[in-house]
């Protein structure tokens, strides 16, 4: 039995570890995909405090051996349910393996929103697809779509406009909600045009996708616009649903928890972007992890 598991490794759940760790708790970290979460998906990381610019990947394997080299440990498997037991959780996950633990640390993250048009399954891999620095490398010299108005879309078609002939960034309001200093190096762009208060219709091609068609919200005019490839940057939804009896969300399906980072539910802890806050960003899911971490072991040390 461990006395801590952290269901999620990435920012939030390795630093919860590295704490964990270093206050001399047994840890497991459980990931389903790989380390790292969303942050090996960014080719720049620049405004984190005394790192200075380096890659999310190179970031989240310096996260992740601090971790490990501090006692931590990591096994792969997707938690599908967790139970109360008198000695403290147990955990079943897809491998129908049961861990057990004294507290459970939830920084399971988010999941990419989709579009929601017609044959975006269908396409996903064929010219559909929700992270451009994964992608991008497939569709380099050839016409791209980007959509969206956060940060994610504007990231992404800062990434694209360096490898493809024309971006397009489609967005359904008439101006950003991402940093005002990305969209106006985007704006300086000959090759990035701004498709404002414009949504998606369908997607051109059959086979693979060709293009998209966009109608304009204000004038209900449609425009086909020619690409390769449709990268999807809408934001993120969480995947809490297994956890909601233990841990509580609120409506939209985060987490129910604030700074504390702990919940209804005795020695059940969450991090990072799956709870219910205004701002994600990395440093505040490394906060989140530390702060969640602290509170397992004050938990741990009341027994």
């Amino acid at each position: 039995m461990y006395d801590i598991v952290i269901v999620g490794a990435g920012p939030a759940g390795m630093t919860a570890a590295l704490y964990a760790a270093r206050g001399g708790r047994s840890v497991l970290m459980i990931e389903k995909l790989g380390y790292g979460g969303q942050i090996i998906n960014t080719p720049e990381v620049e405004n984190y405090p005394g790192i200075g610019k380096t890659s999310g990947y190179e970031l989240a394997e310096k996260m992740y051996g601090q971790a490990i080299e501090l006692g931590a440990e990591l096994e792969y498997d997707e938690i599908v349910s967790v139970e109360r037991t008198t000695a403290g959780f147990e955990l079943t996950g897809e491998s129908k393996k049961v861990y057990q633990a004294r507290s459970v640390i939830f920084a399971t993250g988010v999941t990419a929103r989709h579009l929601g048009i017609d044959r975006e399954n269908d396409l996903v891999g064929r010219g559909v697809s929700y992270c451009a620095t994964c992608d991008g490398a497939f569709f380099k010299g050839r016409d791209v779509i980007v959509v969206g108005g956060g940060n994610t879309a504007l990231e992404d078609a800062e990434y694209m406009s360096a490898i493809a002939p024309k971006v397009y960034l489609v967005h359904r309001r008439d101006a950003f909600r991402g940093d005002k200093v990305t969209s106006d190096r985007l704006e300086a762009k000959e090759n990035v045009e701004f498709v404002l208060d414009s949504v998606s219709e369908k997607f051109i091609g059959a086979e693979k996708v060709e293009g998209l068609t966009v109608k304009n919200v204000k004038t209900g005019e449609l425009r086909d616009i020619p690409a390769s490839c449709v990268f999807v940057a809408l934001g993120h939804v969480p995947s809490n649903g297994a956890f909601a009896e233990l841990a509580g969300l609120d409506d939209a399906g985060f987490f129910d928890s604030g700074e504390s980072c702990t919940t209804a539910s005795a020695g059940v802890f969450v991090a990072g972007d799956a709870r219910r806050k205004d701002r994600r960003q990395l440093v505040t899911a490394v906060s989140d992890g530390a702060t969640a971490a602290m509170a397992a072991i004050d938990y741990l040390n009341s027994l």
